[in-house]
């Protein structure tokens, strides 16, 4: 009896995990980490990415290892945040097709941007940037925003989601509760952001707030708002901003998910090991380990041996667990059958596709009235 509970303690730790590796094929190595930890899914960057084929194939091999329907997962906003650059094509950046100021290329946009994703496998981008523009956040962000304007976040944000929904790709409201004050990259520090209350309310949340129900992920960010919230920690690790506000406040009932942990601005604060455990107790789904592996195993083991020690945490994980595998089971975009293997003509299809989009999305920016 104690062994059937220790494994379903088990099986429920590695469905709050995304994980990451090294490396273009499937390793010994890497087939016994995900086979042992069987995690709710994978995230692949640009060291996982040769070409079209072998990426697709890479997909294949890790869900094959795994027991359930898994979150293959991808950063591909376009610009500087584009995995697929080099085995597809390169695509224009968020910032630049809201630039247009065009609903309908916006949602083209991010329907081709889900088919490129699908060619090769995935079911799961975390995009688009929901963070507002501001020349603080410029420095950090780029070209990654839509606006300085949260009505207009909104507006081109939700028409993103809607390609995605229609290509059968999750889509992801990113870095909660908001970026758009920071001045300093939260993978080297740890920002902190001075606004009120009322200004992030107003502000920052809105598009949380307006979208709640057209986000299937959301993802909180590293960063601390000591003018808004009382436990003065990073919102990827406090009840404060995860419960109280996005579950409880606005309502939102999606999977919470963190960026990565490893990233030096949550560590800036606590260990990672102790990072994971605030994370899921603060109320998020999901934490993802995007890097290195001995840290997938870390941060696996202190979840585990603190849900054996504490049984309110335990209770935390089961629950986050069937939240998580509620999700999959409802989700059309993981319940989806990986398409056929890329053909040559796939990708050259695609790469036209980019090509014509990037065209277009220069002529309108640059001949007024062209759009």
């Amino acid at each position: 009896m104690a062994s059937t509970k220790l494994q379903e303690l088990q099986q429920q730790v590695g469905q709050l995990m995304i994980v990451g590796f090294d490396g273009t094929e499937m390793s010994a190595r890497v087939r016994t980490m995900l086979a042992s930890i069987q995690p709710a899914g994978t995230i692949f960057f640009k060291r996982n990415v040769a070409s079209a084929e072998q990426t697709y194939k890479l997909n294949q091999d890790v869900q094959s290892v795994l027991l359930t329907p898994m979150f293959r997962c991808v950063d591909l906003e376009g610009g500087t945040v584009d995995r697929l650059r080099d085995a597809i094509a390169h695509a224009p950046s968020l910032g630049e097709v809201a630039a247009t100021g065009s609903k309908k290329i916006m949602r083209r946009f991010a329907r081709l941007l889900a088919e490129e994703a699908r060619a090769v496998g995935f079911n799961t981008d975390f995009a688009p940037v929901f963070d507002l523009r501001t020349p603080a956040s410029l420095k950090v962000l780029t070209s990654r925003t839509i606006a300085d304007d949260p009505h207009r976040v909104i507006e081109l944000a939700s028409e993103f989601l809607k390609g995605f929904e229609q290509e059968d790709v999750l889509g992801c409201g990113k870095h909660f509760p908001g970026l758009g004050a920071g001045a300093v990259d939260s993978h080297y520090e740890l920002p902190t952001i001075h606004k009120s209350w009322k200004a992030l309310w107003e502000e920052d949340l809105l598009p949380y707030r307006k979208l709640k129900n057209e986000i299937p992920f959301t993802m909180v960010a590293h960063c601390v708002y000591p003018e808004a919230a009382k436990d003065k920690l990073p919102a990827s690790i406090s009840r404060f901003w995860m419960t109280d506000i996005l579950r409880k406040k606005i309502g939102y009932k999606g999977l919470i998910c963190s960026d990565d942990m490893e990233m030096k601005g949550v560590q800036k604060a606590v260990p990672i090991e102790e990072a994971t455990i605030q994370c899921i107790r603060g109320g998020a789904d999901l934490f993802m380990v995007c890097n290195n592996e001995s840290l997938v195993w870390r941060t696996y083991y202190a979840v585990l041996h603190e849900a054996e020690r504490d049984k309110a945490f335990a209770k935390q994980v089961a629950t986050a667990s069937r939240r998580v595998l509620e999700f999959k089971r409802r989700s059309r975009a993981v319940k989806a059958k990986m398409a056929a293997p890329p053909s040559l003509r796939t990708v050259e299809q695609l790469r036209r596709k980019i090509w014509e989009l990037s065209e277009e999305v220069r002529l309108c920016t640059e001949v007024p009235g062209s759009c």
